[in-house]
């Protein structure tokens, strides 16, 4: 029987010999290298990542904003289309004779169903952000306003609407149509109000 060495393995099997361990560690440069190597794979790959999160943060910003334009403004289309119906309502309760209990019962029942639909568009138009410009003495503002003509009126400043043949409309507070209107001219200079100096 075989006699088992100091190290465990018996005399008859062939011990290879290990590698050598002294020889297998880099020098010190080499691991300083090393070290440094991979100190600025990981500085670029930190670059990376953060880069990935923040195009990723501002790309879903912008898809909020979008669906919120959207949802804004979306029916814009729509609702110049629909502004067309308002306008003929309006211009049909305007052709109305002033003295309405002179009309036939019957016709009167119609002025009536055309002036409730007229409230009701309007109700639906602002139910869903769309709202009337009022014009009628105030300022001429060309960021609101399309003057059509200009009306001699010394009564009242000059540059002020006197007329609004077709009501301007906002959606959300943007305009989604200007007004057009007949301005005054010849009388006195609009007033500027001056700022007032409180502390």
């Amino acid at each position: 029987m075989a006699s088992d060495s100091a190290g465990g393995a018996p005399d008859d099997i062939p011990v290879e010999p290990g590698p050598d361990i002294e020889n297998a560690t880099p020098p010190a440069g080499e691991l300083e290298k090393l070290v440094e190597q991979l100190h600025a794979e990981k500085a670029d790959l930190h670059d990376k990542y953060l880069r990935a999160m923040a195009d990723t943060q501002n790309m879903r910003r912008r898809a909020q904003q979008d669906v919120e334009r959207e949802r804004k403004y979306g029916i814009e289309r729509f609702a110049k289309d629909v502004l067309s119906v308002a306008d003929n309502l309006g211009r049909a309760l305007s052709a109305l004779p002033a003295d309405g209990e002179a009309l036939d019962p019957a016709v009167r029942n119609v002025i009536a169903g055309v002036q409730a639909t007229e409230r009701e568009l309007q109700s639906a138009l602002e139910r869903h952000g769309v709202t009337r410009l009022e014009s009628l003495g105030k300022p001429f503002n060309a960021e609101f306003h399309q003057a059509m003509m200009e009306v001699e009126d010394p009564s009242v400043p000059a540059g002020t609407v006197v007329q609004e043949m077709i009501p301007g409309y906002l959606i959300s507070g943007r305009l989604l149509r200007a007004a057009m209107v007949a301005v005054s001219k010849g009388g006195p200079a609009r007033s500027v109000p001056e700022p007032s100096n409180e502390n």
